[in-house]
C-alpha cells in the first residue's frame, strides 16, 4: 500500500482544485530510471486505471501504481513539506537504501 499523509492530501486537493480537475482523477505514482542514485519519482495526476496497476485510496485520494514501480514503493508515504527545508511532496519509502540529497532519487 502507498499511503497519503493530511498536509499531502491537502495539497494534492488544492492542486485538482486549481486545475479543475475532478474527483476521477486521482494521483500516478511511478518509479523511472534516472537521477543521481539511479531511480527517481514520477508523480502525476491521471483518471484511467491501467491494466496491472496497483489502486489504493487513502484520506480521499485515489493512487495509481503500476506493478514495476510497486515493487520499488510497496510501504511507501507520500508527504508535504512547505518548511524552510523545501517545499513539495516527499517519499518516506522503507525500500530505499539509498537517497540522494535532493531526496528526488533512490537506490533499492
Amino acid at each position: 500500500m502507498i499511503t497519503v499523509t493530511d498536509k499531502a492530501a491537502e495539497q494534492v486537493k488544492r492542486i485538482k482544485t486549481q486545475q479543475s480537475l475532478d474527483d476521477t482523477f486521482g494521483l500516478r505514482v511511478s518509479v523511472q530510471g534516472g537521477g543521481c542514485s539511479g531511480l527517481s519519482y514520477g508523480l502525476d495526476f491521471d483518471n484511467e486505471q491501467h491494466e496491472g496497476d496497483q489502486v489504493f485510496e487513502d484520506k480521499g485520494i485515489k493512487v495509481f501504481v503500476d506493478m514495476k514501480s510497486f515493487l520499488y514503493l510497496a510501504g511507501t508515504t507520500l508527504d508535504f513539506s512547505d518548511g524552510l527545508n523545501g517545499k513539495g511532496f516527499h517519499f518516506i519509502n522503507p525500500n530505499a537504501s539509498r537517497t540522494c540529497g535532493c531526496g528526488e532519487s533512490f537506490s533499492a
